[in-house]
């Protein structure tokens, strides 16, 4: 009984219940890894990290590749584990992974990531240019200050020059994101607001913004939260949470695999600016329409395993 009560929580419970849960998850696995980093990295190491500033130092780096695998286990994908069996008893159903997947759907957006890159660059570079009034000009260097060192690690974090870097970072940051972050942010969050609002729409925007929020990169703000609602909604059509997970890890992975050649020398730098530079408008236009074609196809494709059509989404049956 005492664990059953959960599941009977209103949305608004379920929310505060989350985030608490949240909180102290992050707070355990932190303290644990700290403890744990000491005697590998050394206690002065460890203890600089809030103070880091520069990327040079390869010691540095490795801790701070630790840290972030363990805060995504922490923060993301242990939390959304005991909320689903908190709040109904069986994790696996709870975050829709038990859901039959069509194989062609997989290829589907395996094709939809990729035609999506260019859209996404062009939606990216507008959004970079984003300029604030001059009453908010502390505010505006502040987020080019925090976009500016986000930028900086990104590209520690990809400066490798072996597989087996490569493979590690696409552990890190397109295995562990791609399930942590859709657990969270689709498996917990979008259901919770769309309870809330009583509206699937909304519940899928909510999650999308505070998704894109969490980076806290704010010159990436709108491409990031696109992709947000692109992966809330194919969680709503295809009625599995592995659609999104796949299509977030093609994503990241993309991004992954194309760094570690263009620092071998081996991809032209330019791949990065298609769809975003004058002469490669043309390609957005076209990614555009494949994007729609695809999605549109996806959608009648999975019809039969909607979440709204079989009543998944609905305010009185998400218990």
């Amino acid at each position: 009984m005492a664990f059953t009560v959960f599941r009977e929580m209103k949305p608004l419970q379920q929310l505060i219940l989350s985030a608490f849960v949240v909180i102290v998850c992050f707070l355990l696995f932190m303290t644990v890894s700290l403890i744990v980093a000491i005697p590998i990295f050394g206690m002065e190491t460890v203890m600089n990290v809030p103070f880091v500033t520069g990327f040079d130092d390869p010691a540095v780096i490795n801790m701070l590749k630790y840290f972030q695998i363990v805060q995504s286990f922490g923060l993301f994908i242990v939390p959304p584990i005991i909320l689903g069996w908190l709040f109904y008893g069986n994790f696996i159903e709870y975050l829709y992974l038990n859901k039959t997947i069509i194989a062609s759907s997989v290829c589907i957006v395996a094709v939809l990531m990729v035609s999506a890159s260019p859209l996404i660059n062009f939606i990216g570079e507008l959004n970079a240019g984003m300029d604030l009034p001059d009453w908010m000009s502390g505010v505006e260097q502040w987020m080019k200050a925090s976009e500016e060192k986000a930028t900086k690690l990104t590209e520690a974090f990809l400066d490798v020059k072996t597989y087996r870097g490569l493979l590690l970072n696409l552990f890190m940051i397109a295995v562990l994101p791609a399930f942590g972050e859709e657990f969270l942010f689709r498996g917990i969050i979008q259901r919770i607001f769309t309870r809330i609002t009583r509206n699937v729409n909304w519940g899928i925007w909510i999650s999308a913004i505070l998704f894109s929020a969490m980076h806290m990169q704010f010159y990436g703000f709108v491409p990031r939260m696109l992709l947000g609602a692109l992966f809330g909604y194919l969680l709503v059509w295809s009625g599995s949470l592995w659609i999104p997970v796949i299509a977030h890890f093609i994503n990241n992975g993309i991004a992954i695999v194309a760094a570690f050649y263009i620092n071998q020398h081996k991809l032209s730098p330019y791949i990065e600016e298609i769809g975003s530079t004058h002469n490669t408008y043309y390609l957005t236009v076209i990614s555009f329409i494949f994007v729609t074609a695809l999605l549109v196809f996806f959608r009648k494709q999975n019809s039969k395993q909607s979440l709204s059509r079989n009543s998944q989404l609905t305010v009185d049956s998400l218990q």
